[in-house]
Formats: structure tokens, sequence, C-alpha cells
């Protein structure tokens, strides 16, 4: 089993994880049907609000902490290279690091500056919305359940 400072790592990775996998579900589950179904001028400045909002210090240390943390987590497991849970440590910090990170900076961030950059009452993000929705809801979906399989696979690490 593993124990001493890389079982405090691990846990700490299950906590990150499995967090950010909640904040995630809840975008996918609730809030962002709730925006959807304001009108597009109302959705926007909502969405443009809550981009702005997620960029504080709560937040960025859940997300950013996190992708440092399964950072230190896999180096620490390619070197070490444990007797147990090795596998499982190095998937769960795959699916954070690509998964949910990785996809946040790839596919979810630039659909936000696109966002950011409209006026919510203009023509352009009337016609930009519906897209964005669907878009962004797809890729939050995919770091919602890779968020939730990193958490998953540390568990799995630990017992």
């Amino acid at each position: 089993m593993i124990d001493g400072p890389y079982f405090v790592l691990t846990v700490l990775g299950v906590l990150g994880t499995g967090l950010t996998a909640g904040v995630f579900c809840a975008f996918s589950t609730f809030v962002m049907r709730g925006l959807a179904a304001l009108p597009p001028a109302q959705g926007v400045a909502a969405m443009q609000a809550v981009n702005v909002a997620a960029v504080r210090p709560a937040f960025m240390l859940l997300f950013l902490g996190t992708a440092i943390l399964c950072a230190v987590v896999t180096v620490v497991t390619c070197v070490l290279w444990p007797d147990e849970g090795t596998v499982e440590l190095l998937v769960g910090g795959a699916l954070y690091l690509v998964g949910s990170f990785g996809l946040t900076v790839a596919a979810n961030i630039p659909r936000n500056e696109a966002l950011a950059r409209l006026g919510p009452d203009g023509p352009e993000a009337a016609a930009y919305w519906p897209a964005y929705v669907r878009e962004w809801t797809r890729w939050n979906h995919v770091r919602a359940l890779a968020s939730a399989g990193a958490a998953v696979a540390y568990l799995l690490a630990l017992v």
C-alpha cells in the first residue's frame, strides 16, 4: 500500500480531481442548461460574468493546484515506480492533465475568450451563443468525466 508523503499526495489528488469533477458536473448538468434557457443577451452576459468570476483564487487554487499536484504525482511515480498503484497513478495523472487541464486550455478557454469579445446585446453574440453553449458543454462533459476518472484512478491506487 502507498504510504507516507506519497499517500498524502494521492489523497490530495483524489480530493482535487473529485472537487473539480463536481464543479464541471454542475456546469454540465444544470448551469449551462439554465443559461441556455435565457434569452441570448442574458445568457451571454451571465456566462461572461461567470468566466470572470472563475478566475479567482479559490477556483484557480483548486484547478491549477490539482494540475500541479497531478504533475508531481506523475513525475514521482515515473521516478520511483512503486510496487503498487503505479498504473492507477499514471492513469489518474494523464486523465486530469490531458482530459481536464489540457482540454480546458485547448477547447473551453478559446470559446470563453471568443465570447468575451462580444457585446451581449449584439447580433454576433446572439448568433454565436447557441454554438457556444453546445460546444462548450460538450467539452465540459469530457472534462467532468476525465476529472472523475482521475479521482477514481487515484482512489484505486490507495486500495
